[in-house]
């Protein structure tokens, strides 16, 4: 399975925001959505950042209550590691594993076209493990 196979079964939906955006407001967006990232864009489908919470819990940690504030751009992610649409499951896996992050967006041409999370990965990858299991079960009571 590839990452465009992901988002044709989970949606392409990305909540983004502008740089400009305060902290808070980032929260509660992350909040109200019920999502672990938002992708920071001025438009257009340019990626300029991600804010995830880890990215948040960072910031507090390093400014206070004070990095609530201030703009998301502050502390976002600028060097946003992204895949293309025909990443498979192994790759996103050891790009996840590998950069320790558990969002990647999805772009096209550098243009973002959705986002996939750890969480949609080990989906898809349970669900292709237990349809190996099954063909082999099925295998086996044939022979």
């Amino acid at each position: 399975m590839t990452a465009s196979r992901i988002l044709e079964v989970k949606g392409s939906e990305v909540f983004t925001l502008p740089p400009e955006t305060a902290t808070m407001d980032a929260v509660k967006s992350l909040r109200e959505h019920k999502i672990g990232a938002l992708i920071v864009s001025s438009g257009n489908g340019k990626i300029d950042g991600i804010l995830s919470e880890r990215d948040i819990v960072r910031a507090i940690a390093n400014h206070g209550a004070e990095a609530l504030t201030s703009a998301v751009s502050a502390h976002m992610t600028k060097d946003v590691v992204t895949c293309a649409e025909s990443a498979t499951i192994p790759e996103l896996m050891e790009l996840m594993t590998k950069g320790r992050f558990r969002h990647v967006p999805v772009a096209r041409d550098g243009k973002l076209v959705g986002i996939i999370s750890i969480g949609d990965v080990v989906k898809r990858r349970i669900a292709e493990v237990e349809a190996e299991a099954e063909e082999i079960k099925s295998y086996i009571s044939s022979v």
